[in-house]
């Protein structure tokens, strides 16, 4: 569990860790090193039904590159990372081209769902991450799905481009 207290209030989040380790791991490694604190929301998408609310690094920004060096992190990526039913260990690298596939996914975007942006057809970014507001299966199987909103949705509905995260906390 983590909890983002943000300008517009708290945010209480449960991790997929069993589903996406490596994800997660990245996830609170950068908690730990606190490089959400006092980042805003750099972008937000609004469509008719659908909002998208961006955070974390972005590596447009002229802070990315000395954050990133910080962190000792040698990508700006990590393996996009999906985790499918019956299997033990999620498939790293691999995005769903076979819609049928999609009913065989453990995660899937659902209101509230927390995803890694993507840097590339298979890899994730190592900072920035997105939140969705409604359901959308047309993004299932495409993004690393490592979290879900258990408290706070409504929080993130009234998120705007001035809004950032004060801070983000790891429950033990």
């Amino acid at each position: 569990m983590v909890y983002f207290k943000t300008t517009k209030g708290d945010i209480e989040v449960k991790l997929f860790g069993e589903d996406n380790p490596v994800t997660v791991s990245n996830f609170l490694e950068n908690i730990d090193k606190k490089i959400y604190v006092n980042q805003k929301f750099y972008k937000i998408l609004n469509f008719s039904q659908i909002r998208f609310i961006h955070g974390g690094i972005n590596p447009e920004n002229e802070l990315y590159i000395e954050r990133n060096q910080n962190l000792n992190k040698t990508s700006p990526s990590i393996p996009l990372e999906i985790k499918f039913k019956e299997e033990i260990k999620p498939r790293y690298n691999y995005q769903i081209r076979n819609p049928n596939e999609i009913k065989n996914l453990v995660n899937t975007f659902e209101s509230g769902s927390i995803a890694m942006v993507k840097s590339s057809k298979n890899k994730s970014s190592s900072t920035e991450f997105f939140f969705v507001t409604t359901k959308i299966p047309e993004l299932d199987g495409r993004y690393s799905i490592f979290g879900k909103i258990i408290k706070g949705l409504d929080v993130l509905k009234k998120i705007d481009k001035e809004d950032y995260i004060k801070a983000v906390q790891i429950s033990n």
